[in-house]
């Protein structure tokens, strides 16, 4: 299990959590600062420059999960882990890396008073030198506000702990509580196995009367897609995205959707890559979309969107599928492509 104590920068968090690693029985503290310092030192200064903040190079994210992944392995137990995440895709990508290896996550986020935080701030030394700590100080207030607005979101996904008047004994303490009496739950994100090869995965465009198409909003990682998923050993390909359809959107579809294209993606790893279908899943009427939910935790949203919204939803590769299959389903055609790009 992973304790990932979130909120605001000084709201608490590290030195909660080395007081709660003293409470939680086998317990180990892993601060993601560590491999933010590691890829400060192994990255170019040039890349580097291109983001203000490490959590926006994905080497980072991805470090993350495979230090937390590999040091859970080797100590067993419990993770306690202090650090802020205000990017939900953050968030998404890096909880569900963890839950895709089966490592269960209690979402727990300090939310002290704002008047409280900024006079924690104020009073931060910690390096010993007075222009790094002032430097730190800015740095803590000016994100103060992005804080507040992730708070929305933060809110519906962790357990709250308001430690404005408490030490950090007492909120590790609290926090040990909150988890021991299950208040602090699991997160409620799909867990689905890191794939070991190349995966055949099934996606279905279903469509409404003004012939927008459905995109889902998945809680187990960054970026819309369509609903589907990947075809489980033995199970034809169409039937899986009916499969995934039923359980992620919970709608039953009456017939078997026709196959619009097949693509190749390659392996970047650690993505093995593989095949990705397709498959026009015909137009939905009115008493169909009104039933459309939610049921699984994989899930935030939906939406029916145009082709031209989508460019902002999907990830590239996605939405360069997303323009085949279009085309394919205007022309009434297959299309094979590879890598995004019709072949032949």
């Amino acid at each position: 299990m992973i304790v990932w104590i979130n909120g605001a920068f000084g709201a608490g968090k590290s030195s909660t959590a080395r007081e709660l690693v003293d409470l939680i029985p086998h317990s180990t503290l892993y601060d993601p600062e560590a491999t933010g310092d590691a890829v400060r030192r192994l990255l170019p200064a040039k890349r580097l420059a291109e983001v203000e903040d490490y959590q926006d190079l994905p080497i980072w994210r991805r470090l993350v999960v495979d230090t937390a992944a590999a040091l859970h392995a080797e100590v067993g137990g419990v993770l306690v882990v202090p650090m802020t995440l205000l990017r939900q895709e953050y968030r998404d990508e890096i909880f569900g890396g963890l839950a895709a290896r089966r490592i269960e996550v209690r979402h727990i986020v300090l939310t002290p008073e704002e008047t409280i935080l900024r006079q924690r701030i104020d009073t931060r030394e910690e390096y010993g030198d007075p222009e790094v700590d002032a430097r730190v100080r800015k740095w803590c207030h000016a994100h103060v506000d992005p804080y507040r607005a992730a708070l929305g979101w933060l809110a519906a996904d962790a357990y709250a702990v308001d430690n404005s008047s408490l030490t950090a004994a007492g909120t590790a303490r609290t926090v040990a509580d909150a988890i021991r009496t299950g208040l602090a739950a699991p997160c409620g994100i799909v867990q689905t196995p890191e794939p070991t090869g190349e995966t055949v995965a099934a996606g279905v465009l279903l469509f409404d009367e003004q012939d927008r198409f459905l995109l889902v909003d998945p809680t187990y990682k960054p970026g819309w897609e369509f609903p589907g998923g990947v075809v489980e050993p033995g199970e034809p390909p169409a039937r899986a995205g009916m499969r995934e359809v039923a359980e992620e959107v919970g709608l039953a579809l009456d017939a078997v959707p026709r196959l619009l294209l097949v693509d190749w993606e390659r392996p970047e790893p650690p993505k093995y890559g593989g095949l990705r279908l397709l498959f026009d899943g015909g137009t939905l009427r009115a008493a169909d979309t009104e039933r459309l939910s939610l049921p699984g935790a994989e899930l935030r949203d939906w939406r029916f969107v145009t082709e031209e919204e989508a460019a902002d939803l999907l990830p590239p590769v996605r939405y360069q599928r997303l323009r085949w299959a279009l085309r394919a389903r205007e022309r009434g055609t297959v299309l094979n492509l590879e890598a995004g790009v019709p072949a032949g």
